[in-house]
């Protein structure tokens, strides 16, 4: 089982940096870089590229709306060289209110954008003289801007023709999807005993058609991670962020836009789900924030003793997970250290 994190930013955007260093010695295999509406993503990358020397580093992730699909791919390829093939491209559609309300950019065809960007890039990857159809036409045809454009091909040659393409979504059909073309697979809030009456159908049916020139799928499980006797109120730091989830994310009571509370209802907690989105959306957030149930917050985490942990990585690993995405919970980055390498050990 694979090892990573996602970039802390704690410590200010270059201490933050700076600090993987440690989290590399201590033997973490990824470190994940978030874009959303915060700093690009792709600077970051480049600079710990620079700074790290074994680990992959990978984004977490690129929105396929922000940028072209040869974009992605020449940016994926860039990274990829100079990290000398560490580089993963971590890809997902971000929601409406990142994408339509950061970006102005319309929110439509999720899927199909997907399917179509991660083929462009692995035409891209190959040096193919690129042509497309479909929702991205290379070139503009006639009728369409100048009609001067004409099909090119990426002028290097890059570091690996095959660059990793992890895919960040929860849907049925994204999922299916994933499993078919993706080398991996980045689910938020990942419950072991739970995923399979969730994702277990489409998982089947993707790898049903999964090219067998990929590798087997990567499924990434996140945790919050604290170990010892007395962390377990550790867990409650984590209700803001799933009452957010479950209850704001949403643009109103519509609960079909927001992804993350149909999460938790297929996860069988539909009755709370929607006290917490009522209660957020009425401007409640701490009662939101208490609503949150404890069997959901222990299910998705690796916090508690060091036994108990290692009956949840054990969990963790019969649900298919292969790499296990943790956030280390202490006070202090030496603290958070300490816990890659307890968990690096336990993991092994």
């Amino acid at each position: 089982m694979k090892l990573s994190t996602m970039l802390d930013y704690s410590r200010g955007i270059k201490g933050s940096l700076d600090a993987v260093v440690d989290l590399e010695r201590a033997g973490l295999d990824i470190v994940w870089v978030a874009e959303a509406y915060g700093y690009d993503g792709v600077s970051q990358l480049g600079y710990l590229a620079a700074r790290t020397e074994r680990m992959e580093i990978g984004s977490a992730i690129l929105p396929i709306y922000s940028r072209t699909p040869t974009l992605l791919a020449q940016t994926a390829a860039g990274l990829d060289a100079v990290s000398e093939g560490r580089f993963i491209l971590g890809l997902g559609a971000s929601g409406p209110q990142v994408i339509e309300g950061w970006h102005g950019v319309a929110y439509t065809e999720p899927l199909a954008r997907t399917r179509e960007i991660i083929d462009i890039c692995r035409r891209v990857w190959r040096r193919e003289v690129l042509t497309n159809d479909g929702i991205y036409p290379i070139p503009l045809p006639q009728g369409k801007g100048t009609g001067l454009g004409k099909p090119l091909k990426l002028i290097n040659h890059p570091e690996r023709d095959s660059i990793p393409i992890w895919i960040a979504s929860m849907g049925p059909k994204n999922v299916e999807m994933i499993a078919e073309l993706a080398e991996g697979w980045e689910p938020i809030f990942y419950f072991p005993e739970r995923v399979a009456g969730v994702w277990g159908a489409p998982l089947a049916a993707g790898r049903a058609r999964r090219d067998p020139s990929l590798p087997p799928l990567d499924v990434v499980g996140q945790a919050g991670l604290a170990i010892g006797e007395d962390v377990g109120g550790y867990l409650d730091l984590a209700r803001p962020m799933l009452a957010l989830y479950i209850g704001g994310m949403g643009p109103h009571r519509d609960k079909g836009s927001n992804f993350y509370y149909e999460l938790a209802v297929r996860y069988g907690f539909g009755e709370q789900a929607a006290r917490i989105q009522d209660a957020y959306l009425d401007g409640r957030k701490d009662e939101a924030a208490a609503l949150v149930p404890a069997e959901l917050l222990a299910g998705i985490s690796l916090v508690g003793p060091e036994g108990y942990v290692a009956e949840r990585l054990a969990a963790l690993k019969e649900s298919g997970v292969t790499t296990l995405n943790v956030t280390p919970i202490a006070p202090a980055h030496a603290d958070r250290v300490r816990l890659i390498e307890k968990i690096r050990n336990l993991a092994t």
